[in-house]
């Protein structure tokens, strides 16, 4: 019988990229040598450093992935940035010191693509991260993402600490969050296609439609995190995220869902509202070299799998 070496915390374990490890790990990538525990805000109150500091003690993790964070759709960054800035650095902070005084071997954090400058050139890449202010419409959460890079480096330089951070693209999938007014793009319009469909009106797209993101599915996304965990040795960030040809639009995803849902009625797209940031193209050139071979789910049998899931579960997944 192999002996379990490695006690992998994961915060934010039933969220979205949570759930993916999850079903990832128990569907055959997990190794026999590694003990997995999935964490959620019932279990402590990361804001608060001594909850933090004794769900460490008690879990004694070797390893950590750290998802757990206050996140929204653009219309609630906008109404909030300094919830986002005060609740992520709290969270962060604690997490990051509560490895570091428990030992912990290796924390993989996540960070976002909203982080990167918003006056920039495309795409861009690792080393782009603090070269000028990100997008004001979230600031408050990019500036705390951002500081994750830095407490990396420090714990790295002052404590030979092997904390690193993923930086995925937008990421959707099964257990997202498919609120309408809170969540993020993807989701939000599948619950938009959902309800129009049962109504029979039109679906409006909030915005232009012109905007053009790069998506990743949740699962595909859980098994890079493994190989992160496992394999990859920078405290520099790595980004993981599709190709810059896989890049969509937003009417291209909400064509998209219509089709994965069977929706027949009229897009409609509400120019008054905002678009937000109207691109944040990513080079995964860093993740190739690594990965040449690695398989990305193709986008519209990655929606329609999403879909469904969404249809099966709407009773829980609307909320």
């Amino acid at each position: 019988m192999t002996e379990v070496t490695k006690r992998i915390l994961v915060t934010g374990g039933t969220g979205l990229v949570g759930r993916a490890i999850e079903k990832v790990v128990a569907d055959g990538e997990g190794r026999p040598d590694e003990d997995w525990i999935f964490v959620s805000s019932r279990d402590a109150d990361l804001t608060s450093s001594s909850e933090t500091k004794a769900l460490f003690e008690k879990h004694k993790p070797t390893h950590v992935i750290h998802l757990a964070a206050m996140v929204g759709g653009l219309f609630k960054n906008i109404r909030s940035n300094l919830d986002f800035w005060r609740t992520n650095i709290h969270i962060n902070d604690n997490v990051l010191h509560s490895a570091h005084e428990l030992g912990v071997q290796k924390v993989v954090s996540c960070l976002s693509t909203c982080i990167f400058p918003d006056k920039t050139t495309y795409p861009i890449d690792e080393t782009m991260i603090h070269n000028g202010p990100p997008h004001s419409s979230n600031f408050g959460y990019s500036y705390a993402k951002r500081m994750i890079d830095v407490q990396n480096r420090g714990y790295s330089e002052q404590h030979g600490r092997r904390f690193t951070a993923v930086i995925p693209t937008n990421v959707f999938g099964p257990h997202d969050n498919f609120n309408i007014e809170d969540g993020h793009v993807l989701p939000g319009l599948i619950h938009k296609v959902y309800l129009a469909k049962q109504s029979g009106s039109a679906l409006t797209v909030w915005g232009t439609g012109k905007p053009r993101r790069q998506f990743i599915y949740s699962l595909d996304l859980a098994r890079l995190f493994l190989w992160v965990l496992r394999e990859y040795d920078e405290v520099e960030p790595i980004i993981l995220s599709v190709g810059e040809e896989d890049e969509v639009s937003i009417r291209e995803a909400a064509e998209a869902i219509a089709e994965a849902m069977d929706f027949r009625g009229e897009l409609v797209f509400d120019t008054t509202k905002s678009d937000g940031q109207f691109k944040k193209t990513a080079s995964n050139a860093k993740l190739r070299r690594y990965l040449p071979e690695f398989q990305f789910t193709p986008f519209r049998k990655a929606v329609k799998e999403t879909c469904a899931w969404f249809n099966a579960n709407y009773a829980n997944a609307r909320k």
